[in-house]
């Protein structure tokens, strides 16, 4: 975990990850182990808020739900993070894609690219 990350409310999504410190782009500020389900773990899980918190993992249906911050992460189409999965370490690292300054929330794409513009599920409805 990089220095000067910590976890505060939002007005509107409830908890995010802040940075107290500047950060500067390409910067990788948490390497998280993942907890890789089955498909069909993940139909249960679908049923469970946990549902809201698992990224797709590789094929055949499986999921993953990440350790550390990762699920404290708040979305954004224009995000200043992206995430990148590694399937070998079963782990997600997070990484800047611009400078960010001190005091500034953290945010990545649940769509995958840190710019993608398709809504993602709890927006698409």
């Amino acid at each position: 975990m990089a220095p000067g990350l910590f976890i505060a409310g939002t007005e509107k999504m409830g908890k995010g990850v802040f940075t107290s410190v500047a950060i500067t782009a390409g910067s990788v500020i948490e390497i998280a182990p993942v907890i890789v389900m089955s498909g069909k773990e993940r139909e249960l899980l679908d049923q469970t808020l946990l549902h809201d918190y698992i990224f797709e993992w590789g094929t055949g249906g499986q999921c993953a739900m990440a350790l550390g911050w990762v699920p404290v992460y708040n979305h954004s189409y224009m995000a200043n993070c992206e995430y990148e999965m590694d399937y070998t370490t079963n782990s997600i690292a997070i990484q800047t894609v611009r400078d960010i300054r001190a005091g500034e929330e953290l945010f990545i794409n649940y769509g995958g690219s840190w710019d993608e513009q398709k809504p993602v599920w709890f927006e698409a409805k």
